[in-house]
């Protein structure tokens, strides 16, 4: 059974058992939720490990953002009808060009540089997810918690269920830092890539809602008086 899998099954395990235990059992002993994405994101190893790529891998990331705008200008030359626009007439029309082969090539370098950096990410969460169920484990132990559910799969729980702070405590002390250089050979386990994909997700949202909030126009308060 994977780290992942064994996370994540005592959520599914308790739904069952609130319908299967009489009404005397389910009360008994604390309930609690925790967001495990939201958990890796809030530590210290995360953001530290998230800033430190971004200076690690600081010519992947110019070498990628050139090679996207170099793509993005020969694709103009696939666009004969000018609407701005490549359908699949156009790029078959293409087919066998210089242009066309070019186009595959810088395709696959950015495949390449994305490789790199999206790599990086992944290898420090598995870094940090590995430590996850002990760190739930001292948190439950402490606070005297017997069933731990994932949010997403309740309609309401209370805010002082939400045991997710204290789990990223934990995992701060247990995880105070991790590497983003993959050592040779290594390849992400499918877990990674999962939570990778569900935290960039999240992250991606939170600054597009940031962006929305910053772009809205300050509201102008009416002087009060008679």
């Amino acid at each position: 059974m994977t780290i992942f899998k064994t996370i994540l099954a005592p959520a599914g395990l308790a739904l069952t058992a609130l319908v299967a235990l009489p009404a005397q059992a389910q009360v008994e002993g604390r309930m609690a939720t925790v967001d495990v994405s939201r958990t890796i994101i809030g530590t210290t190893a995360f953001q530290n490990a998230y800033e430190q790529i971004n200076q690690t891998y600081a010519q992947q990331n110019d070498l990628r953002r050139a090679k996207a705008q170099e793509r993005q200008t020969l694709l103009g030359s696939f666009d004969t009808n000018g609407d701005k626009q490549v359908d699949d007439a156009e790029l078959a029309a293409k087919q066998g060009s210089a242009d066309f082969t070019k186009l595959q090539t810088l395709e696959q370098e950015i495949q390449a540089l994305n490789n790199q950096i999206d790599g990086a990410r992944i290898y420090a969460i598995e870094q940090i997810i590995v430590q996850y169920a002990a760190a739930l484990q001292d948190v439950t132990t402490r606070d005297q918690i017997k069933v731990v559910i994932d949010p997403g799969s309740l309609l309401y729980a209370p805010p002082e269920a939400d045991i997710t702070q204290k789990v990223t405590t934990a995992l701060n002390a247990k995880v105070p830092s991790a590497g983003v250089v993959p050592p040779q050979g290594w390849q992400p386990s499918r877990e990674g890539v999962s939570l990778y994909q569900e935290i960039q997700q999240r992250l991606i949202a939170a600054q597009m809602a940031q962006q929305q909030q910053q772009a809205q126009p300050a509201a102008t308060t009416a002087p009060v008086g008679r």
